[in-house]
């Protein structure tokens, strides 16, 4: 099941008796509609670039195929024609964060969703807020209790993350503007904060808080959400197609950005490109939210039958760049909606080949439309990993082949209520707003500093919890890893606007999800249920390594790479370099040379590869959350805060020197590295030999804070 944005979760179709691989009627072939105005590099006249959540590579079960193995259409297009990286990494947290990055090429720390989906915020006082990282890309912070006491912007950025916390206002850049431009519609299906995520601050931040859409919200809110939400098309300045849109503010873009126009929600879209009727998914189904209206079926209702049918239809109305959210196959989409269903059970495996089944009917459509590989530029990804939670199989064997699946006595997250277990293990009643999560982040209240009695005691009781797991039988420790605003800044936590810092963020178990609730167990505080069964947000394998299929002009087929570190800020200067495109902000990710033809890389690119390839291994290791540099200093970072009592923090407060030293040399060289690849990758100079000097210092830092984690 989503936890990502259950909006209008639930969502089913109503036939329309539409053939399976026709063009619906009133649409133009994307040979007759591809803007002539799109300009892109290599050959490329397509870019799609898909992002499932929770979809993965390897097995959950080692007797039952992944779920890419289960959707040989995708899996087969992508490892024969081109390549399927599988030492790829998400960031930390959560899938808004997962999304933005990859969108942008920027860390967390760069656009503020540091904390997915959900965040606290302070006010002056430091009395704790709500805030919601779902929001359209412009819209002030969303809290939900409407009331905001912060206005900054949701996706509040700074080009020198540093310098965080800057506390300054400015809007992240838009992922879509070096597209539009090149003159290339952009078309968004179900893209985190590239459409509207809700009708609460979307509406009046797009449309205006007079407005007609507006006022449709307040009278029918079920109505507007498929009206409004989850689908866009963001113009060229030279486009047509967008001339009864909205102006597409964006009133922070490096260069300014007026003179363009976009499409939001349905209501807008569908007329622009299915005027004949409505939007219908890959297998001819008007495609609506289960209660009447046709649109945007909400995001649990983005499968792909109908995320690809709203992208097929967007290409093959000259929209020639789209990008498209696929919601989970493993939570039930069924009538029955059981919940999250486990690796070889049948309600999953139909799912999943029926997901199978769109990837065919999707590339034979864009093949019969003059969209192929040879032309197009696909990039195929997943948020985050995820570990299932829950009982053994029966049978022990099972595969999830017909007659073989799989059944489970209990699928559930091992749920933690924190304030029970501090109340009656440590007799600790500090009150503090959480992020529920495997990964949970704390706002303490008051907002006391990183050294304070408080939040000192507080850690160190969360640090020496242990509860026994119902699902193994084992003892598992509560926080495997814990990090205060120091070696938060390290992980990328630490974004522009400083009221949303927690305190401290622990990282415990796969199985765990940590949660508030009543100060006592009179109700048992370690439990499971029913609803929610994988996990992630943590730092495991299985949640943080995920997989990227590139196929297109300039991508070598390389099957499947294993070797070639990488995380989700390198997808986005990978297609710019392929498109010949760049953004007007500094990315943090590099191109992904390994994977690429070097007779399609910039000139520049092609001079002392091997030196670019070294440079950008060792800029991996100590910028990404998944990095040696990063394990090292959480490791110090853990056994520090654990450490000292009331009266002796000394191991804590050396610890805490000893990391901030390091991030600060960190970013020095990190920065000197990323100067050097973005001048060859964007900017026509080439790496000299002479950068091997910053790959030495770099494996200089990494050998010390290897030293400070041994203690």
């Amino acid at each position: 099941m989503n936890l990502r944005r259950r909006l209008t979760a639930g969502a089913v179709v109503a036939a329309a008796g539409i053939g399976l691989l026709a063009v619906p009627a009133g649409q133009a072939t994307a040979g007759q509609a591809a803007g002539s105005a799109c300009s892109l590099a290599n050959g490329i006249k397509h870019v799609i670039s898909i992002q499932f959540d929770n979809v993965h590579f390897t097995r959950d079960n080692p007797n039952v195929p992944s779920d890419l193995e289960q959707m040989p259409n995708l899996l087969g297009f992508l490892k024969h024609n081109g390549t399927v990286l599988s030492n790829y990494h998400d960031v930390l947290v959560h899938t808004a964060t997962n999304f933005v990055s990859a969108l942008t090429g920027l860390y967390e720390d760069r656009t503020s969703i540091t904390q997915s989906h959900s965040f606290s915020y302070f006010d002056a006082t430091g009395k704790t807020h709500p805030g919601v990282s779902f929001a359209y890309w412009t819209d002030p912070l969303f809290d939900p209790s409407g009331n905001p006491a912060d206005t900054n912007f949701n996706m509040d950025y700074t080009a020198n993350p540093a310098g965080n916390p800057t506390n300054t206002n400015v809007d992240a850049p838009a992922p879509w503007v070096s597209y539009t431009r090149a003159g290339c519609d952009v078309g968004q299906v179900g893209m985190a904060n590239t459409v509207l995520e809700n009708i609460s601050t979307d509406i009046p931040t797009v449309f205006g808080a007079n407005s007609p859409q507006q006022a449709e919200a307040t009278a029918n809110p079920t109505k507007a959400t498929a009206d409004f939400v989850g689908l866009a098309v963001h113009c060229a300045a030279v486009s047509s197609l967008c001339a009864n849109g909205q102006t597409d503010a964006l009133p922070s873009e490096p260069g300014g950005y007026d003179g363009h126009k976009a499409l939001f929600g349905a209501a807008e879209v569908q007329p622009a490109i299915s005027p004949a009727g409505p939007l219908t998914s890959l297998s001819g189904q008007a495609i609506n939210d289960g209660k009447g209206n046709n649109g945007f079926p909400g995001f649990d209702g983005l499968t792909a039958d109908n995320s690809l049918g709203f992208a097929a239809t967007m290409q093959e109305h000259g929209i020639p760049v789209t990008n498209v959210y696929v919601s989970d196959a493993h939570g039930d989409q069924s009538a029955a909606h059981t919940g999250d269903l486990g690796p070889g059970e049948p309600q999953y495996e139909a799912q999943l080949h029926d997901y199978d089944t769109a990837f065919g009917r999707f590339l034979a459509r864009l093949k019969a439309d003059g969209i192929t590989s040879s032309n197009t530029l696909f990039s195929v990804t997943t948020d985050e990993g995820d570990h299932f939670s829950g009982s053994a199989p029966t049978p022990a064997n099972c595969t999830g082949a017909a007659g073989n699946t799989c059944s489970y006595t209990t699928r559930s997250e091992v749920e933690v209520n924190l304030p029970g277990l501090l109340a009656t293990q440590a007799n600790d009643t500090t009150p503090f707003a959480i992020h529920s999560d495997p990964a949970p982040a704390f706002w303490v209240a008051g907002n006391p500093a990183p050294a304070a009695p408080s939040v000192r005691t507080l850690e160190r009781d969360i640090s020496g919890l242990n509860i026994a797991n119902p699902l193994t039988g084992q003892t598992d420790k509560l926080a495997n890893q814990i990090a205060d605003p120091v070696e938060e800044k390290i992980l990328h936590f630490v974004g522009p606007d400083a009221a949303r810092t927690p305190n401290f963020t622990v990282f415990s178990g796969e199985d765990e999800f940590v949660t508030s609730g009543a100060q006592n167990c009179t109700k048992a505080c370690v439990f499971t249920s029913s609803g929610f069964a994988w996990n992630h947000g943590g730092l495991f394998p299985d949640m943080q390594t995920i997989w990227l299929g590139l196929v297109g002009p300039g991508v070598r087929a390389r099957g499947v790479d294993p070797s070639t570190f990488a995380d989700q800020v390198d997808l986005r200067p990978t297609l710019m370099a392929l498109t010949g495109l760049h953004d007007d902000y500094r990315v943090d990710g590099r191109v992904l040379t390994q994977d690429l033809d070097r007779g399609d890389l910039p000139w520049s690119l092609r001079v002392n590869q091997d030196t670019v390839n070294r440079l950008g291994a060792v800029y991996k290791q100590i910028e990404a959350v998944n990095g040696e540099f990063a394990a090292a200093t959480l490791a110090a970072s853990t056994r520090g805060i654990a450490s000292g009592s009331s009266t002796d923090d000394g191991t804590y407060t050396a610890t805490e020197q000893a990391l901030s030293q390091l991030e600060k040399v960190r970013d020095q060289i990190a920065g000197e590295i990323q100067n050097v690849l973005l001048a060859a990758e964007f900017g026509n100079h080439p790496v000299s030999p002479a950068a091997n000097l910053l790959v030495w210092q770099a494996d200089q830092l990494l050998a010390q804070a290897n030293h400070l984690a041994k203690g």
